[in-house]
């Protein structure tokens, strides 16, 4: 691939290499845009089959934090780690002090945290050489497991598409089948069952399939049967591209709501649906709830303040539906552009983040 024209397309800002021959680390930190504040985005790890291929998958997912950090309304810009190696057999302690040395290097310019690959304790090493990380186990403000609380935003994303679809934003009485039943899905489950939802689930896992069925009286399906139910809202929680060819023409649902990510297949999938008449709440504005409440980390964590921050994405769900209405576009191109004029406005007032004395994290320098 050709970098500089790639970069020139999408607008980044940095790609750096970094490489340390003692420990084995080859990391790539994407930067795509600090507009609106310090990149933060994830360290993942993987056994890339090619250099390119992990270049590629760096510059994608900076770019989507971009886009996911600036539509949940956080002062934060994109950016994004990929480590080159097997996770289960690769790692040890001075790869990861390495790499924190390396985030050190960028003065505050990028954030990292856990991602595929990585753990809390992966982080904590690399807190060891840098105060630019999150989702560490020592610090007394760390936000602990995320997966409550991405529910909880999934939960409340969904009642504002259920609003726009049935004229109510409650949840009561409504039939919502639910794709995996994991760590997420599974505390969404509780929150639909508290507010009198019927559920219907499904998972690969029969033991995910049997918990949620004794504790919320869930019915329980084959994975391929999933789609073609009777359901007011299908609630995608497992896998992606899981919204394509196949699936769409089995949807009974009227609203598309959950916390998988890259749930289009394509692009025109998404045309698909709005043309269905179908809600669509955009993966990346509904699922935002985790970053949101590591975001909250930056200030000292506050486990009240950041709900309080994770509830506004029932606003940014009804703004996309808002904007896709004003511009006779679907919402997954209505999120974008939500995120897109952010960026923009502020761009007018300021550039690249710079880290000063009064940012945000010099109570923890």
């Amino acid at each position: 691939m050709k970098i500089f024209d790639y970069m020139e397309k999408y607008d980044y800002e940095q790609l750096l290499f970094c490489q340390d021959e003692a420990s084995g680390l080859k990391a790539i930190i994407a930067l795509h845009d600090t507009t609106l504040g310090p990149a933060l985005g994830g360290t993942r790890m993987w056994t890339y089959h090619s250099e390119e291929a992990a270049i590629e998958d760096a510059l994608r997912l900076a770019k989507g934090m971009t886009y996911k950090n600036a539509a949940a309304g956080l002062n934060l810009g994109g950016g994004k780690t990929v480590i080159i190696g097997d996770p289960k057999k690769d790692k040890n302690e001075a790869m990861f002090r390495a790499f924190g040395r390396f985030i050190q290097g960028l003065n505050g310019r990028y954030i990292t945290a856990e991602d595929v690959g990585t753990t809390v304790e992966d982080m904590d090493l690399i807190y060891e050489e840098t105060n630019f990380v999150t989702g560490i186990s020592q610090a007394s403000g760390s936000s602990g497991n995320p997966s409550p609380v991405t529910a909880y935003g999934c939960y409340v994303g969904m009642k504002a598409a259920a609003k726009e679809a049935f004229g109510s934003d409650s949840l009561e009485g409504k039939v919502v089948a639910v794709q995996g039943v994991g760590n997420v899905s599974f505390e969404l489950c509780r929150y639909l069952h508290e507010e009198g939802a019927s559920l219907i689930v499904t998972d690969i896992n029969r033991d995910s399939v049997n918990r949620a069925v004794t504790a919320f009286d869930a019915k329980a399906v084959d994975p391929d049967d999933i789609y073609s139910v009777d359901a007011d809202i299908f609630s995608p929680c497992a896998l992606g591209a899981i919204i394509n060819d196949q699936t769409i023409p089995q949807l009974k649902a009227k609203v598309i709501a959950g916390s998988a990510n890259n749930q289009l297949q394509d692009p025109q999938h998404g045309d698909l649906i709005h043309e269905m008449g179908i809600v669509y709440a955009p993966d990346y504005v509904i699922n935002a709830g985790g970053v949101i409440n590591v975001a909250d980390e930056l200030y000292g964590y506050n486990r009240e303040r950041a709900l309080k921050r994770v509830e506004t994405i029932y606003q940014n769900v009804a703004k996309v539906i808002e904007i896709s209405k004003r511009d006779h576009i679907p919402t997954y191109l209505a999120a974008d552009r939500m995120a897109e004029e952010r960026i923009e406005q502020m761009r007018k007032s300021r550039s690249q983040f710079l880290l000063n004395d009064k940012h945000i994290l010099a109570n923890r320098i």
